[in-house]
């Protein structure tokens, strides 16, 4: 019997609006209520039925999680008594405990699983899961805002389900530490992961000679780029790293980390692009994705913690860009989504556009020595610093696929 296949499937559940920390955490799940209203606002989601997970079951968390640390998930609050602080990463300032914890991480589990059962049933080519992205939990405790690693999950469940070459790549300004460090030494997962410098943000990890170990060398790749990094230096090292990486990998599917957290709004880190700069790197998976992996794109959300300004509009281009329904950045935001967040927000200036005004145009990366002066001195000593960033990682990393670090036809 034929499969129906549609273009793209939205993954969503309020009960991703359960991840709930302290009402002084970074994290809030506002930012994806936020973000679903101003999609239907904006009509995006007209006649799209949104697919509702289930949670993960425990079979599922094994196979990335121990089971200590689950049972630790589950009874880390005390529904009759005060909060507890018990081991695995937990109670901590980053990932403090909180009722039903284990359910909702659970449901965000779920929701990844679900977009990739979607892909590799033949139901649809593209999902999005804005819930997912926990990329730094570890298999045996939480980790930077994360419980459960529903990539590390939903890679492991396709891997045993028809997939040996999966491509995961990260765009997240923290490092994807979790998901690097579950795969590490797979040679049937590619990891890539454009990320601030781990010299100055946490966690400190992701340097150009982290490639891999055993017969997983070669297969992870980190673009450490340096603060102030903006939309074009940026753009500039993800086209020189990541096409010639997925063209010798050939992945059967590209899963995405979509963390907005790289904005120059961002309280938490400090690179300065756009919602521009992050449409364009949204693009740029996709049409990757329908390159190198016959369309099969699965993306996920991840950090972000500008609530009403940069995370809504930028993950409603995310949901455009996997629904083919593209919005044009000097788009304006309509008035009733201005109502709500003003009501929900009333300290908070909303946006007026769907865009910021970011210039995307960026110059190829042209190989050691080829940049040029342009007169503008910030200017070229941001491109000589992503040129620097750009080739330590090509040459720790491009030869192990068998490409020439320096050949810039790739």
């Amino acid at each position: 019997m034929a499969v129906s296949r549609s273009a793209g499937t939205v993954v969503w559940t309020d009960h991703f609006l359960d991840y709930t920390w302290t009402p002084d955490h970074p994290m809030k799940p506002v930012r994806l209520k936020f973000t679903m209203a101003l999609a239907r606002s904006l009509g995006l989601l007209d006649g799209v039925e949104p697919l509702a997970p289930d949670p993960a079951g425990r079979a599922d968390l094994l196979r990335i999680h121990t089971a200590d640390y689950i049972a630790a998930v589950e009874h880390a609050y005390q529904p009759a008594g005060s909060p507890q602080s018990p081991p695995y990463g937990l109670g901590s300032p980053d990932n403090p405990v909180f009722p039903h914890m284990h359910q909702a991480a659970s449901v965000i589990v779920g929701g990844t699983l679900a977009a990739a059962r979607e892909i590799a049933a033949g139901r649809t080519r593209r999902a999005v899961s804005i819930g997912g992205g926990m990329h730094h939990a570890m298999p045996g405790h939480a980790a930077g805002f994360c419980v459960y690693n529903d990539v590390a999950v939903a890679i492991s469940w396709l891997l045993e389900h028809g997939y040996d070459r999966i491509a995961y790549v990260d765009v997240d300004v923290h490092h994807g530490d979790g998901v690097q460090h579950a795969f590490y030494a797979d040679p049937r997962v590619l990891t890539v992961s454009i990320h601030q410098h781990p010299a100055t943000l946490w966690p400190g990890t992701g340097w150009p000679e982290e490639t891999g170990c055993d017969a997983g060398t070669g297969t992870a790749i980190n673009l450490p780029v340096p603060p102030g990094t903006r939309d074009a230096q940026w753009l500039r090292g993800f086209h020189a790293v990541v096409p010639g990486a997925l063209a010798a990998f050939r992945p059967q599917i590209l899963i995405s980390q979509c963390g907005v957290d790289t904005h120059r709004e961002d309280p938490l880190a400090d690179l300065e692009l756009t919602v521009d700069g992050q449409r364009a790197a949204f693009l740029a998976m996709r049409d990757l994705a329908d390159r190198y992996a016959d369309g099969r794109w699965l993306a996920v959300g991840g950090g972000g913690y500008g609530v009403v300004r940069v995370v809504p509009r930028a993950w409603t281009h995310l949901l455009a860009t996997a629904l083919d329904r593209a919005i044009d950045p000097a788009t304006e935001i309509p008035g009733d989504w201005l109502d709500l967040v003003r009501q929900a927000a009333p300290r908070t200036e909303p946006p007026r556009t769907m865009g910021d005004g970011g210039d995307t145009a960026y110059r190829a990366w042209d190989g050691p020595g080829g940049t040029g002066e342009t007169g503008d001195a910030r200017l070229d000593r941001a491109q000589r610093a992503i040129d620097t960033a750009i080739l330590a990682t090509r040459r720790a990393t491009f030869g192990l696929l068998g490409l020439d670090p320096e050949d810039t036809r790739d």
